[in-house]
Parts: structure tokens; sequence; C-alpha cells
């Protein structure tokens, strides 16, 4: 490792800070200027190595190394570096759970938004594969397999064992990956039919008890039950709830593909939607951590002087967070009428970022009678990860310590905030044991 130990070393205890991501100016995209950035970090991961048991970046990076003629990152080639790249999902738990080089130390090491990089250079160079363009298109996808008929074609597909062979042999989708079920009668449907309850909301020192639910598109077409489950519970706490008017997907799946680009065309539609929402006194919650977290981080951090953004990020929640701070305004209803049992919980990683702590936990474990034990390991999802041909065998690796707790213990269900994790877990299993929503078994406690 280079000798970069100079001068005194400031702010390595602080909480870590985040920089602006500057991809807006042409030098961002400089590839002479990034390799020499990898080089840097990656002779800093090399000797440190804390993070090698989070995902593949950091396991690969260290083979490279080991394997090279110097055994030092000199001796690495640099075309190699992107196969680090590759297996970087922008988890972000490199960053706030395990790096000790991260801003304000000295040495300014932003692993993830570095791959970030470039991802983004990669894609303004055209070098994307036309099957990661058609994972992270998620509306699109959304969109023509939601309808009916197709709906249910697609799904049949989708679970026939031949033609996910041939999925692997054509487009690169692992026959073994589980792939979302797409409803057509999709949860803006149900709830265009839902019966009105006329709720009065009641404001609390820090909630207005009045949601707007950015429903992703995972959560219309993808999972709305889970959707429903929450809505049931928010309102049986007295929370006015309303779905947004139209959005299109947070930008997340094309930020990890690098197409920045595609991730302002999101901003401009969904944050004056959302800013209307604000300004009419709606709070907002996103049932996937990985949407909130783009519109409290990833989306300001892009476009740091938007007031705009700002506005919509200090207005939004994740669902647990949300009913811990009614909770904590005493305005959350604790009369259970069903236990729980003995939950394994599993705490996705971009809901842990959002440096919450464990509120799924703190809200069931109110429920009488019900343990909860937390897993805080990555299921290596990522939402495209997991499901691509070249990367699904190593994601149920870094899955196996979640799967292997859960399976050696005796717990009456499992669960994760990312719907997506769960399929990787109970992909996992394979015992015939489902994966459950945390909002699903919050209204079965509640008995509603």
């Amino acid at each position: 490792m280079n000798d970069q130990n100079t001068g005194k070393r400031e702010g390595s205890l602080d909480a870590p800070i985040r920089h602006p991501i500057k991809w807006q100016d042409p030098e961002y995209y400089n590839e002479t200027d990034l390799f020499k950035e990898l080089e840097r970090v990656y002779d800093i991961c090399h000797g440190c190595r804390r993070c090698v048991s989070l995902c593949n970046a950091f396991p690969t990076l260290f083979d490279l190394v080991d394997e090279s003629l110097t055994m030092e990152v000199d001796g690495v080639a640099k075309e190699d570096y992107w196969k680090v790249v590759d297996h970087c999902y922008l988890c972000d738990l490199c960053y706030m759970t395990k790096c000790p080089y991260v801003p304000p130390h000295e040495w300014n090491v932003d692993f993830p938004h570095l791959m970030l990089q470039a991802k983004a250079i990669r894609h303004e160079q055209g070098r994307d594969k036309l099957r990661d363009k058609v994972l992270t298109s998620t509306d699109a996808i959304g969109s023509i397999a939601g309808i009916p008929v197709i709906a249910q074609t697609v799904n049949a597909v989708n679970n026939n064992a031949w033609a996910r062979k041939i999925m692997d042999k054509t487009i690169g989708i692992h026959p073994d990956a589980k792939l979302p079920e797409f409803h057509s009668n999709n949860l803006r449907k149900r709830y265009a039919k839902k019966k009105i309850t006329g709720i009065s909301a009641e404001p609390g020192q820090y909630t207005r008890g009045r949601v707007a639910i950015f429903v992703t598109c995972y959560g219309n077409k993808n999972a709305p039950q889970i959707v429903e489950d929450l809505i049931a519970v928010f309102e049986h706490n007295g929370i006015e709830v309303r779905l947004t008017d139209s959005e299109q997907c947070c930008g997340m799946p094309k930020l990890e593909l690098g197409d920045l680009k595609a991730v302002e065309l999101s901003r401009d539609f969904n944050i004056p939607e959302l800013v209307k929402l604000v300004d009419d006194g709606w709070d907002i919650i996103a049932p996937v951590p990985s949407c909130v977290l783009m519109f409290k981080q990833e989306i300001p951090l892009m476009f740091p002087s938007d007031t705009q953004v700002q506005k919509v990020q200090d207005a939004i929640y994740d669902p647990f967070e949300y009913l811990s701070l009614r909770h904590k305004e005493g305005k959350l209803k604790t009369e259970f009428k069903k236990s729980l049992g003995k939950v394994a919980y599993h705490a996705p990683c971009h809901q842990r970022v959002q440096n919450i702590g464990l509120k799924t936990r703190d809200i069931l474990a109110l429920v009488p009678d019900t343990s909860i034990d937390v897993i805080e390991r990555c299921s290596g999802h990522d939402g495209t990860y997991a499901v691509k041909s070249e990367f699904h065998n190593i994601s149920m690796k870094i899955c196996r310590p979640v799967v292997n707790k859960i399976r050696h213990a005796t717990v009456d269900h499992y669960i994760s905030d990312c719907p997506m994790a769960g399929d990787q877990i109970e992909n996992g299993l394979k015992n015939g044991n489902h994966a459950e929503s945390p909002f699903t078994l919050l209204r079965q406690a509640y008995g509603i």
C-alpha cells in the first residue's frame, strides 16, 4: 500500500459525510482520471481488507492483487479494474459500516460513488449490455407485462424450466433466479375501487398524519398485496392515506446502470408531483427501501442545489420510521389481537444505510409474545444482480449467511422490508416456506 499517511489525520472518528456527485461536470467522465482514482482507492482497500465479507467486489479486487506478479495493485491490469466495478451494486454498506477512510478522513474514500462514476463512464461510452438496459427499464417492462393475458403469459414463461433455460442462453437470465410476478390487477386499480374511509388525520409533533404513498413500480405491479397491507395498517392507526396522482420509477435501477441522465428524467417527473403533495400537507412514504433511499440520498447528492429535491428529501420516510414517529407522539395503536411468535427479520442494505435504526424491529417488538431475531447481512439481490446468469450463483453465496441463520433457527415467520430480498432468501431456503412482508405481519397482529 502506498504511503499516504502524511500529515495530520483529521476526522477519522467523525460521522461519515457524503460529497455531491459531480455528474454534470464534463471532467466526471474523464477515463484517465477515473483510472488514477481507481488505482488509489483499490490500493487503500487492498491494504485494509475490512470489507471482504460484504459483497464480491472486494474478493474480486483482492484476488486480482494476490494473483498479480507484484501482489500489489500496480500488478493488476487496468482492464481488470472493470471486474471489480461489475460486482458493486451500490448497497453502500462498505461506506456506512466498514470503511474507516470515508470523508471527512483525508483519504476521502467513497467506494460506492467511485463505482458509480465508473458505471456512468461506461454508460456514456455505450458499453452497456442490451439485457441490462431492459432489466433496468422497470416502467416499460411493467406497462407491457402488466397487461391482462400478457401478465399471465409472462408469469407462466418465467416459471417454465424449458423457457428459463432458453432465457439463460439467449439473454443471460439465470434459470434458477426467482423473477417477480406481474399483476394485471395492480395496486392502482385495486385502490381505485377501494372504499375511502374518510379518516380525519391527527397531526403530531413530527408527522402530519397524512401520507401520500409513492407506490413504486414494484409495489404497483409486482407486490400490490404488500402495499394493501401497509395501507390497512396506516388507516387503522388513524393516518389518512392516498396514492400519488402519478409516478415513474424512482431511478435506482438506472443509477446502478450508470445512466444518470435517465435518473434526471425520473427526477423531472417525480419531484414536481411529490412537491405538490408536500405543499398540500402530505408526508411521503414508499414501501420499498431503495426508493426511499433515492429521494433521501442519491437524488439530493446529484442535485445538491435543487430546493424542490431538498423539500422532498425532508418529507419522505420509511414506513416503519413513520410509524415509530407516530408511536413517539403517542398516536400508534398498541392493542394487538394476535402474537407473532418468533420472527427472523432481515434488515435490507438500502434501509440500514438510511441511518434510521431498526424501526421495523422496534414496531413489531411491541406485539406481545413476539421476539425478533435481526439479521444484518446483505441478501445479494440488488434488483438485477441476482437474476443475471454470470452473477446469480455469487449472489446466492452472498445470501448464504442469511439463509443459514434462518434455516437453523426455529421461527414462525421470516421477513424483509425489501420484497426482492425476501424472494432471494426464499430461493436459498428452498423449503416451501415463503418470505412475508412486515406490513402483512403487523396487519395480522392488529387483526384487521
